[in-house]
């Protein structure tokens, strides 16, 4: 089942930019324009995650984020995470953002990849949908509480390295990743540059994970790789 968000702007281009480039990325959508609308909705069903503007019509992002956290009639099993996504680029906006309650603040103009990348991070914090923390990809299983990784029911023994970088493609399985957001995703270093220890690693990975059909990491020339789950 596609993760839940809930996208607060009152801009409609952008909007209908948002709600349609996240439908893209494989969650589902709903789009109100104010405070006032946000709190509602969040009392008719709370989503898994709020993409928030602070500038809205009626009261800021901030103060909903506030009546969020101290109205537990809003949201009983507990508020959602939200993303701040504003033009308010200024540090004590973030701070007062992130002390607010917010989990992540992105300013305008933003990298819509960058954004579902941080959306993504913030759903895996808060369960992402999976209770048994286990990803699957086609007969391919991660199990990140035994760091443990089988394919076709058949144990893949992987580095510690090797198992990042895979629980990484798997966590964003169908989406193409660069060797600059592997980087960081993976090692979070810089090295200068230098993209050739994940292509190495890659090469690693594929050895002991497509040494059967159907292939599932693939490389998309120019961009990056991608794991992609098996056509039926």
């Amino acid at each position: 089942m596609a993760d839940q968000l809930l996208v607060v702007e009152d801009d409609p281009t952008l909007r209908e930019l948002l709600s349609a480039s996240l439908r893209l990325a494989g969650f589902t959508v709903h789009a109100v324009t104010t405070g006032a609308e946000a709190l509602d909705a969040v009392r008719q069903g709370p989503p898994d995650l709020i993409v928030l503007d602070v500038m809205l019509p009626d009261f800021d992002g901030f103060e909903v984020v506030r009546r969020l956290r101290n109205d537990t009639a809003l949201s009983p099993s507990g508020p959602p995470p939200v993303l701040f996504l504003t033009a308010r680029d200024a540090a004590e906006d973030r701070i007062s953002g992130l002390t607010a309650g917010g989990d992540d603040y992105v300013t305008k103009p933003f990298n819509l990849e960058e954004l579902i990348l941080r959306i993504r991070a913030i759903l895996r914090r808060a369960g992402g949908g999976r209770p048994d923390g286990r990803l699957t990809v086609g007969d391919l299983v991660l199990d990140p509480d035994s760091h443990q990784v089988t394919r076709g029911g058949a144990a893949v023994a992987l580095s510690p390295t090797e198992f990042s970088l895979l629980k990484v493609l798997m966590e964003h399985a169908g989406q193409v990743l660069s060797k600059e957001q592997l980087l960081d995703l993976v090692w979070r270093y810089d090295f200068g540059g230098d993209h050739s220890i994940v292509a190495t690693y890659v090469s690693y990975l594929r050895r002991k994970i497509d040494s059967v059909e159907p292939q599932l990491i693939h490389t998309v020339r120019g961009t990056g790789y991608v794991l992609r789950r098996p056509q039926p």
